[in-house]
């Protein structure tokens, strides 16, 4: 299974708002520390923000915080939402499905039970799981700062 651009950038963006839970994240610092272009970036918070995920605020003090606390942030609900209804193979796909053998193949049959053991395993797991005594991650996760010459 191959995860989209665009659940990559929100689990990155979520770990970095849980990381960051006493304080208004920015955009920018999110995009810098996490590799991520601003656009899309853009992009993402405001799904995030529609799922009931991000809570933002706009201006000059603006940023965004969890609009949850993390330990109540399933990863398998962040990447069904984020994911949508994507198929998975050219067979799930209601309007171009152009293969013959959709009617009377297995293999979707097998794919469709291995999606779901998929999505269960990430139900699993929360947002806090992923950041929670991860110091390797939260030193990453630290926003770059700019050393002042003297």
């Amino acid at each position: 299974m191959r995860i989209t651009k665009r659940t990559n950038i929100a689990v990155r963006l979520l770990m970095y708002c849980a990381a960051h839970q006493d304080r208004l994240v920015t955009k920018s610092e999110i995009a810098e520390v996490c590799n991520i272009s601003e656009n899309h970036l853009a992009q993402v918070i405001n799904q995030l923000s529609q799922l009931g995920y991000l809570s933002t605020q706009r201006g000059r003090n603006g940023g965004m915080v969890l609009a949850r606390p993390a330990e109540q942030i399933r990863i398998g609900s962040v990447f069904r939402h984020v994911e949508g209804n994507l198929p998975l193979a050219e067979c799930f796909a209601d309007a171009d499905n152009t293969c013959p053998l959709t009617d009377a193949c297995r293999l979707r049959v097998a794919l469709q039970d291995a999606a779901e053991v998929f999505y269960a395993s990430l139900d699993e797991i929360t947002l806090d799981a992923l950041i929670c005594d991860n110091d390797p991650l939260l030193q990453i996760l630290q926003p770059v700062t700019c050393a002042r010459a003297g």
